[in-house]
């Protein structure tokens, strides 16, 4: 399945090697693909591989930066004319269940396949979740500021419910392929989120 890039100034080859590894993602996982594989299955010579990405894992982590970067940015955009710290978690909550559920393989390379490695938390793919999850916390904190969310109750956890919620919500679907009712399960999660930290006495 190739998913659609934003204008790079890339070689065609290093797209198509990209390509390569998330089609054979679809079905197999990370460790049982081989470099002729993804090289056959690109069309392009396997010392390229090692030419634009170092090695395999390398490839692996260019592919979910890309995607990361991708998910990111519709995150921001969304985020641009809300003003409300909740109505923002709102949406950041909805595009991160849909982005799981339409980008299956980009949730397979980012909860199965990267984080047992001690060098994914020395990569850029690692640098730009941190940042993400700043961007959550920033957005309670000023919650926090303003008076719609609860002063009493530690930023910190709040962000870590609201990211691990929807990982260990979509973790079934994203192993056994099964779906995951993005807008349902965003709903449900926003509602425990919301009701646990909202501030009864904020204006509205």
């Amino acid at each position: 399945m190739d998913i659609q890039e934003p204008v790079r100034q890339v070689p065609p080859g290093q797209i198509k090697i990209e390509n390569a590894l998330r089609t054979l993602l679809e079905e197999r996982d990370f460790n049982s693909i081989t470099t002729a594989e993804i090289a056959r299955t690109s069309g392009v010579n396997e010392a390229l591989i090692y030419r634009y990405f170092k090695d395999k894992r390398g490839l692996l982590h260019q592919v979910l930066a890309n995607d990361l970067r991708r998910f990111v940015h519709q995150i921001e955009l969304e985020l641009e004319n809300k003003t409300s710290a909740l109505d923002k978690l709102c949406s950041l909550i909805h595009l991160h269940f849909h982005y799981y559920a339409e980008n299956r393989i980009f949730a397979k390379i980012l909860m199965l396949e990267v984080r047992n490695y001690p060098a994914y938390y020395d990569s850029e793919t690692y640098r730009i979740v941190q940042d993400y999850s700043k961007m959550i916390l920033e957005i309670i904190q000023t919650g926090v500021k303003n008076g719609e969310i609860k002063k009493q109750i530690d930023p910190n956890p709040i962000r870590q419910a609201i990211l691990g919620g929807v990982e260990h919500m979509c973790l079934p679907g994203v192993i056994f392929g099964g779906p995951i009712p993005s807008d349902q399960y965003a709903d449900a999660l926003f509602e425990i989120i919301s009701n646990g930290i909202s501030n009864p006495s904020a204006k509205t």
